[in-house]
């Protein structure tokens, strides 16, 4: 269901059932791919590899949105950890996730969702918008448009 946001309404998408709690945050959108190994610094907790869209940005306590995961085993044990010390995203939305990063989520219970009916989540969402992600309901609405 999407309505108008000038008048005040939400916009509600919806996904595939997914993992985690139901999180509220500002997402942080691109068209990118998605690895927890190589794709960030876990340190610090911004986005360390050059050639990504959101090089030198924080990726700490937002809604990431990105196109499709990639990376290996070692996605499960390092969300963990970075939930562990405060220093992961809110939640991860994306167009296709794979089993390993669906696995990790679980682990570190993260919010994550992906398979939006609607199209590209990449263009359906935009950064500094605020969401609410539920899981377990597979949807996520827009409760006020950004900036960006």
């Amino acid at each position: 269901m999407t309505t108008n946001m000038t008048t005040g309404m939400t916009i509600t998408l919806a996904c595939h059932v997914g993992i985690g709690p139901m999180v509220e945050g500002v997402a942080l959108v691109a068209d990118d791919n998605f690895s927890a190994r190589y794709d960030l610094d876990r340190v610090n907790g911004v986005f360390s590899r050059p050639q990504h869209w959101l090089y030198g940005q924080s990726y700490r306590h937002v809604v990431l949105v990105l196109n499709t995961a990639k990376g290996g085993v070692a996605t499960a044990w390092m969300l963990h950890e970075m939930v562990s010390r405060d220093m992961a995203p809110r939640a991860l939305l994306l167009n296709a996730a794979n089993t390993i990063l669906a696995q990790g989520a679980a682990l570190a219970n993260m919010a994550m969702c992906d398979r939006f009916t609607d199209g590209d989540v990449t263009q359906l969402i935009r950064t500094g918008d605020r969401l609410t992600v539920d899981p377990a309901a597979g949807i996520v609405t827009i409760n006020e448009r950004g900036e960006g």
